[in-house]
């Protein structure tokens, strides 16, 4: 008998995962045969039962839009708004499954993404994950599909941002997105020639940084561009936050760990304008006109590039070929030239983030790059 498949999307939305969904469906369709349908709006379309068929003419013309035609959410399955209560809404994702009678529920998504599906494989559920996020933090992958479009955006931003920075006699800060990896902002600020890129790996002294931009107008250059993650931190406030996380794991009671935790997401809250404060900081040590560029959701957004689709297209088929040999409980990851798939359970939770020792970084320091060391 034929397999029938499940497919949803989950987290933030980003190019190429239109790609995935069409080289997903129509290799198990019509290779493989498969009955495909799709989740809307992530794990709440799963817990509500709100499908969409993926036949020839839903997956025609998909291949170069961004977005999902599937919908997204960040919603989880054992905590999951309902008529404004918090609900634990697993069995009904689990009774969905069983009703449309499927053989595997494949979720495309990041690191929570990942976390979720794991949740599923412990009730039983066959399900494949697919690694998608522009931060290209999830583990045992070397590439995630929608990084290379946000960081084609972000390198461009900073390439358009230089003949300001050089008109006006300006220190540029472009702050990229990129939750606590440093990926996206450490290779867009190689590509775009950055003379300041701040990771959330490395944590910065502003003084510091002052006086590599002082060292730059006193060798005539006149403009600096400052490349900075969004989860970039000071040594003090990452000082702080390595603090809190230690009082969190000595915490004798959930009681006690809850309220550390909401510490720490208060702290990160706040943490939010960060970039702000460096701005104002840096124009004050430095006597330079300091002007701030948040790309936010930019790089999230429009046509993937040739990479992303060629890359998400190959992993949908692969996923396909996965699911049709019955391999669930895995992810496909890309480690060095080769797909390979990986137990969920190795991924969930883990976080790929940029060693202290990365090549990139030392090729960074070797053509004068300042990390805020």
């Amino acid at each position: 008998m034929a397999q029938h498949i499940g497919i949803l999307t989950s987290g933030g939305d980003c190019p190429g995962l239109n790609a995935a969904i069409r080289g997903l469906a129509k290799a198990a369709r019509e290779h493989f045969g498969m009955r495909v349908i799709g989740f809307l709006n992530g794990f709440r379309g799963l817990a509500q039962d709100q499908t969409m068929e993926l036949d020839g003419a839903m997956l025609s013309g998909i291949l170069t839009d961004g977005g999902t035609i599937l919908g997204t959410s960040r919603d989880k399955p054992h905590r999951m708004i309902i008529g404004g209560k918090m609900l634990d809404m697993t069995d009904a994702v689990v009774s969905t499954y069983h009703r449309h009678h499927l053989d595997a529920l494949v979720c495309l998504g990041g690191g929570g993404t990942q976390k979720n599906a794991l949740r599923l494989v412990e009730t039983g559920l066959n399900v494949v994950t697919l690694p998608k996020t522009i931060d290209n933090d999830i583990a045992l992958t070397d590439r995630s599909f929608g990084f290379d479009t946000a960081l084609q955006i972000a390198t461009e931003a900073v390439d358009r941002l230089h003949s300001t920075a050089t008109s006006h006699e300006r220190i540029i800060v472009v702050e990229v997105m990129g939750h606590r990896a440093g990926w996206l902002a450490l290779e867009a600020g190689i590509a775009g020639g950055a003379d300041v890129i701040l990771l959330p790996e490395i944590p910065y002294d502003v003084k510091k940084i002052a006086e590599a931009i002082r060292r730059r107008t006193q060798s005539g250059k006149r403009f600096s561009i400052v490349v900075v993650a969004e989860g970039a931190m000071s040594i003090d406030d990452a000082q702080s936050v390595d603090a809190l996380v230690r009082e969190r794991d000595r915490a004798d009671s959930k009681k006690d760990r809850a309220e550390v935790s909401e510490k720490l997401r208060a702290f990160h809250d706040e943490h939010v304008g960060h970039t702000i404060r460096l701005t104002r900081n840096l124009e004050k040590l430095t006597g330079q006109e300091t002007r701030l560029t948040i790309l936010g959701h930019l790089q999230r957004g429009g046509t993937p590039s040739a990479s992303d689709r060629v890359f998400a297209t190959w992993l949908g088929t692969e996923c396909a070929e996965a699911l049709n040999a019955e391999k669930f409980g895995v992810m496909l990851a890309l480690q060095g030239s080769v797909l390979k798939q990986v137990p969920i359970s190795e991924v969930a939770g883990q976080k790929r983030l940029v060693a202290l020792n990365h090549p990139l970084i030392n090729a960074g320091r070797l053509v004068g790059t300042s990390f805020g060391d």
